[in-house]
């Protein structure tokens, strides 16, 4: 099947960062999060709808072959899934969208956590934006801000599960959950990834990335590259000694912050697949580059002393 033209810039591919397993596809470790291509909730406008376009094709230039998206990622004139479909079909062979279900919204824009039988239309409304006949992966989405933090998976995964044996879904992921919960998932069907919030200064799911690594599962972080720290103030102040740490191996690199948080986050195992979102081309060059950046020994320890949470 066709791409969409050959990577001619010095950007490093995103083969750089190595290879990873997402059930039977291998994936490139740098993948890329579709959450931001539509505009953020906050902004004051909608992405110009040829630029999330440009980014998009871009990404699959620098050879990104695992985009994260969710049919609840839209603007008031934006939405994620049909960007992508716009933007890339005929999809490239070695394509992997992994999307996920749970949370739900309403036509103004409001937040509702699907019924475990409400989950089957939103499977098939991902599979119907994206132009497809089944999902790659697919995330049960869990979270305080659904009311979802705490109690059973088992009934909505296991929904999810149903899915997978009609055909929708080819492998199943979990997302923004304890060990306990991913434990109960995997006694009820293969799991391949988990999807939970984890970075350079997000570190409390650390005992959950190396369950994952013990099982062969995927770890792919979200907000990798999320700056807040103890010691942050309301306004988005953050702490001086961490941000003094990253600019000091940034600038030893002639790398930016976020690229030194991408490469820390990568450095923490092979199983890590990082999914950064932008809707902006220069940071998706960056982004990808990261996936290239080699952190010393001395390094690694200078940023693993920062204060974090959990």
């Amino acid at each position: 099947m066709t791409t969409h033209h050959d990577n001619t810039s010095s950007t490093p591919s995103a083969a750089a960062a190595g290879t990873w397993q997402l059930g039977d596809r291998t994936v490139n470790r740098v993948g890329f999060g579709a959450m931001r291509v539509t505009g953020m909730p906050w902004d004051d406008r909608p992405k110009d709808r040829g630029d999330a376009i440009a980014v998009l094709r871009r990404a699959i230039e620098l050879g990104v072959d695992h985009i994260d998206t969710a049919a609840f990622y839209f603007a008031p004139t934006r939405s994620a899934n049909e960007l992508i479909s716009t933007a890339l079909q005929p999809y490239p062979d070695n394509l992997v969208l992994t999307t996920k279900v749970g949370p739900g919204r309403t036509r103004d824009g409001a937040f509702e956590y699907a019924r475990p039988d409400q989950l089957r239309g939103q499977v098939e409304e991902n599979i119907r934006q994206l132009g497809l006949d089944h999902l790659d992966v697919v995330n049960l989405r869990w979270g305080a801000e659904m009311g979802k933090e705490t109690g059973s998976v088992a009934e909505h995964f296991g929904a999810l599960a149903e899915l997978r044996e009609a055909g929708l879904i080819r492998h199943l992921g979990i997302s923004n959950v304890s060990a306990e919960q991913l434990a109960e998932a995997m006694a009820i069907a293969p799991v391949v990834c988990v999807q939970n919030r984890y970075g350079l200064t997000e570190r409390q799911d650390e005992a959950l990335v190396e369950t994952c690594a013990r099982h062969g599962i995927a770890f792919v972080p979200f907000f990798a590259v999320a700056t807040s720290v103890p010691g942050a103030t309301p306004h988005g102040g953050h702490d001086e000694t961490g941000q003094a740490e990253v600019a000091k191996v940034a600038a030893a690199h002639g790398s930016t912050p976020a690229q030194v948080r991408l490469a820390w986050t990568l450095h923490h195992g092979d199983h890590i697949l990082a999914i950064p979102g932008t809707g902006n081309r220069a940071h998706l060059e960056e982004n990808v580059a990261a996936g290239a950046l080699r952190l010393s020994d001395d390094e690694v320890a200078l940023l693993d002393g920062i204060a974090t949470t959990g």
